[in-house]
C-alpha cells in the first residue's frame, strides 16, 4: 500500500516539502522555532483559498436547500407509510436540491491532507532525508502521533489542545447545520477529531486549520440567512 500511495502522491509530496520548507525559511526569522507549523498554517490557507469556487458553490447550494425544505417536509407527510418510496424520493430532493455539492469542499482536500499526511509520516522524500520530521512544537516532533508520542507534559499539552480545539470547531459548526438535511454532514464534523487521533501532528494542525476555516466562511456567506431568522 505504501508503494503505491508513493507512486501516486511521490511528486506533490515532494513539491509540497519544498513550498513548506521555503515557507518556513522565509517565516523564522520572525517566528522562530513556530515557522515550520506556520508554514503548515500558512500551505492549508492557501489550499482553501484556491477552493473558495467550491465553497460559493457549496453556500449557494445550502441557500436553495432551505427555500426547498418545506418540500421535504411534504414528502416525508405523504410517503411516511412507504419507507421505500420515502427513501428514493428524498435521495431525488438531495439530488435536486444540490445537497451533495456542499460536500466537494470535503472531497477536494483529501488529496491535499494525503500530501500532508505523508510529508509528515515519511523519513526520506525524494531519497533525501526528510528535514521536517526534525521540527517540532513546544518539543513534540510534528510528525509525532497521539498514541505514539509517549506520556509527558509537553504531549499533554500539544495534542490536548489540538484535539481541544477541533471539537470546538467541530461542535460549533455541527450546531449551525441547518435542519433537514442527512446526518453524515453533522458527523463529518466528528469525525475529524477521530481523524486526527490516527494521524501526525502536522497533518493535525492542517485539520484544525481547515476546519476553522469552513466555519467562518460558512458563517461570513451564510450570515444573512442566519441574522434574518435570529
Amino acid at each position: 500500500m505504501s508503494d503505491v500511495l508513493d507512486a501516486i502522491f511521490g511528486a506533490p509530496v515532494e513539491g509540497a516539502y519544498h513550498l513548506v520548507s521555503a515557507i518556513a525559511g522565509a517565516v523564522r526569522p520572525l517566528l522562530g522555532g513556530a515557522a515550520t507549523v506556520a508554514a503548515i498554517v500558512l500551505f492549508t490557507m492557501a489550499v482553501r483559498i484556491l477552493l473558495l469556487p467550491l465553497g460559493f458553490a457549496q453556500a449557494k447550494a445550502e441557500r436553495k436547500r432551505e427555500v426547498l425544505l418545506p418540500q421535504l417536509k411534504k414528502l416525508q407527510e405523504e410517503h411516511k407509510d412507504d419507507p421505500e418510496r420515502l427513501q428514493r424520493e428524498t435521495l431525488e430532493f438531495y439530488r435536486s436540491s444540490g445537497i451533495f455539492v456542499g460536500m466537494l469542499p470535503t472531497l477536494a482536500q483529501i488529496p491535499f491532507f494525503v500530501v500532508m499526511y505523508r510529508l509528515f509520516s515519511t523519513p526520506a522524500v525524494n531519497g533525501h532525508a526528510n528535514d521536517l520530521l526534525t521540527q517540532d512544537v513546544l518539543g513534540v516532533p510534528l510528525g509525532s502521533y497521539v498514541f505514539g508520542v509517549g506520556f509527558s507534559a509537553e504531549a499533554v499539552v500539544v495534542f490536548g489542545a489540538l484535539l481541544g480545539l477541533i471539537f470546538l470547531v467541530g461542535w460549533w459548526s455541527a450546531r449551525r447545520q441547518p435542519p433537514g438535511g442527512p446526518g453524515c454532514l453533522r458527523l463529518v464534523h466528528h469525525v475529524t477529531l477521530v481523524i486526527a487521533l490516527f494521524v501526525p501532528l502536522a497533518a493535525g494542525v492542517y485539520l484544525l486549520v481547515t476546519t476553522a476555516w469552513t466555519a467562518v466562511q460558512r458563517a461570513i456567506l451564510l450570515r444573512d440567512k442566519h441574522s434574518a431568522s435570529s
